[in-house]
């Protein structure tokens, strides 16, 4: 398909800079089939059925954006790492890579060195950090939260981005992007869920800067996805294809989740054991395997994700409900508004 059928205006002042507090307070658009309707966040639990089943990504975001020197020059660079190659060695997303070569090493500040291993054809840079300390430690040191590039090119990151940008599930550090559709859980909705008898489960992706990248083909077909690493472990997907058996519904809160659910899914309908690799691009002729309903956040025109909620409720449907957002004044990305999608 053509990459400027998924375009649409989206007004700069619809772009939240910060989220809502508290954070279930956030408005939800409830898209049933062709149909939609106005709720919040906190409405969930009477919008779907005891016995469904969230699915949440339990990834932790790490302070993975980065500001450096070349050593023996004065060339500044600004890193985003995306993607772990094993402990000491990541690749990330530069900007000035052209000023880098083999060899060379950055200071990042605060005694945190990197090597500059290889250039990849994609112009990621693989930077090997110097010492015996965790990765994790120096990134925490010299690090700041990784936000999306259009709310960090509107505002300073600051203190508060640490808490805001992290999900009440996060455990497992890896992700330079937040799974956002989760932010929007509380305690208190929690609990609210697990009275009405909605089920929860977790599965891993750490998510990758990827996923901010613009699509540049002009067709759907040529364009290449970033990979991302996750986890399903058999006891997870024995219990979601239990759920999916008596007849409730598997909903994958964020297309973090949907993403490796389907990669883990086979043309059976019948989700199995995932750990590696996936970089699943989902556009609208796909067959959804594993899933029966996302809640996501509102998507950049001409996105990779917004191609995938497409491929779920139909490109007419979901360019409806964003003209809808849009009138009714949502808040989009990843600070902003969420949606419930059941096809």
């Amino acid at each position: 398909m053509r990459v400027d059928e998924f375009d649409f205006e989206l007004p700069q002042e619809r772009i939240a800079l910060r989220p809502v507090r508290p954070r279930d307070a956030a408005r939800m658009l409830h898209v049933l089939g062709s149909t939609m309707a106005d709720a919040t966040v906190r409405d969930l639990p009477r919008l779907l059925n005891p016995g469904d089943c969230l699915v949440f990504n339990d990834t932790r975001v790490i302070p993975a954006q980065l500001e450096g020197v070349k050593l023996g020059g004065q060339a500044r660079v600004g890193a985003t790492l995306h993607k772990r190659i094993d402990l000491r060695r990541w690749q990330a997303f530069v900007r000035n890579a052209k000023r880098l070569r083999e060899g060379d090493v950055v200071h990042f500040g605060a005694g945190v060195l990197a090597d500059v291993e290889a250039r990849g054809e994609d112009g990621s840079v693989t930077f090997a950090f110097q010492g015996d300390e965790p990765v994790e430690i120096l990134l925490e040191r010299a690090g700041t939260m990784p936000l999306p590039p259009y709310i960090a090119s509107k505002r300073e990151i600051d203190e508060a981005d640490r808490e805001d940008y992290q999900t009440r599930f996060a455990e497992k550090d890896g992700a330079v992007a937040a799974p956002t559709a989760s932010l929007h859980f509380t305690d208190r909705l929690m609990a609210d869920l697990a009275e009405a008898g909605i089920e929860h489960a977790m599965l891993t992706l750490h998510v990758g800067a990827g996923t901010f990248l613009p699509v540049k083909a002009d067709d759907t077909n040529d364009h290449q996805m970033h990979a991302e690493w996750g986890r399903i472990d058999a006891e997870t997907a024995d219990r979601l294809n239990a759920i999916r058996g008596r007849g409730n519904r598997v909903v994958a809160v964020g297309t973090t989740v949907l993403r490796l659910i389907e990669s883990a899914a086979g043309q059976d309908n019948i989700i199995r054991p995932f750990e590696g690799d996936t970089s699943i691009f989902i556009t609208p002729g796909y067959r959804f395997k594993g899933i029966d309903g996302l809640m996501t956040n509102f998507h950049l025109p001409r996105s990779t994700l917004f191609m995938l909620v497409s491929a779920l409720m139909g490109i007419d449907v979901m360019k409806a409900a964003y003209a809808h957002a849009i009138a009714s004044e949502y808040r989009f990305y990843s600070y902003g508004d969420s949606s419930l999608l059941l096809p």
